[in-house]
């Protein structure tokens, strides 16, 4: 049966052209006269039997049906754009794994230990794209996810399995001009300077001060940053200390950028997992990503973990 379904050509002369609000720009951008472009929206409109465009004296505007019609069609492009340029990079791969992950743990544990994989597995490619929040897999490309979140969290993403893979110990760091020439700090020093907060972990600094037995009303006060990575930067700039997991800040303890300030970790609530669907037909690439991930976290435990205290509920 023949699809009812306009001229991939058409479709993304549609898309330019409503993007840019005129035709000129959208040959220009695509590498084709004006004329063409005309042409081709013209008969878009035909097949589809509705106006998309208004001429204006400045150009052109998208009717209310060719706004909704753009928005969808934009959707859809950009997916057919990806699954081409994934066929594209596995040319020679006998297995994929599509890979959902958040940020800082992706970029900064995961993607530099990722050669150590390909040396082990060189047939397989890894595609990642960030996601902080669950998502229905149905609804998706990804064959699983690396989520940091609480158990609960964990429980109620529905139709999905989870392996817990690492803890989330924090401990405070900063730039070593914060010390001024001490080796650390007491908890009570701490709470007397500006203290940089994780949005995603609002509590973290006052569960930190409880467990230290320290109260401070600044706990929830300070500048807030959406991911760690951010914090960690603003860290490195002096602007205050912060409470992050220190198997995500490697590299800045390493170069001096960051230190210690005061060495008592604390586990939080959340931890890391790898999530992947509880049911359909699962890719040979997740169980052998899953046993790498597992052979990794256990040899790597030693050296980028300190000894966790006990969870805070």
């Amino acid at each position: 049966m023949r699809r009812k379904i306009p001229s991939l050509q058409a479709l993304a002369c549609f898309d330019a052209a409503a993007r840019h609000q005129s035709y000129t720009r959208a040959a220009q951008e695509l590498a084709l006269t004006q004329g063409a472009v005309s042409r081709q929206l013209t008969a878009l409109e035909d097949f589809v039997g509705v106006a998309l465009f208004r001429r204006t004296r400045h150009g052109v505007t998208l009717t209310e049906r060719g706004r909704d019609y753009a928005a969808q069609v934009a959707i859809r492009l950009q997916a057919l754009e990806q699954d081409t340029l994934d066929v594209m990079s596995t040319q020679g791969s006998a297995s994929v794994l599509h890979l959902a992950a958040v940020p800082t743990f992706a970029t900064r544990w995961l993607i530099p230990r990722l050669p150590n994989l390909k040396r082990q597995q060189p047939e397989l490619t890894i595609h990642i794209e960030t996601r902080t929040r669950p998502f229905m897999f149905a609804d998706t490309p990804f064959d699983a996810a690396l989520f940091a979140g609480t158990p609960d969290q964990v429980q109620r993403w529905a139709g999905t399995q989870a392996v817990k893979l690492l803890d989330e110990v924090v401990l405070p760091v900063c730039a070593p001009s914060l010390l001024q020439g001490a080796e650390r700090l007491s908890p009570e020093a701490i709470a007397q300077l500006p203290l940089l907060q994780q949005s995603t972990r609002p509590d973290a600094w006052r569960h930190w001060f409880e467990a230290q037995g320290v109260s401070t009303p600044l706990a929830l006060s300070g500048p807030r940053f959406e991911q760690f990575s951010m914090t960690a930067a603003a860290a490195t700039q002096g602007m205050g200390l912060a409470l992050v997991p220190k198997l995500l800040i490697e590299q800045e303890l390493a170069r001096g950028e960051l230190v210690v300030a005061c060495d008592i970790p604390l586990t939080s609530e959340h931890a890391y997992y790898l999530v992947r669907p509880e049911q359909g037909d699962t890719p040979a690439s997740t169980p052998i990503f899953l046993d790498w991930l597992l052979t990794l976290v256990q040899a790597d435990s030693s050296t980028t973990q300190t000894d966790p205290c006990p969870p805070v509920l």
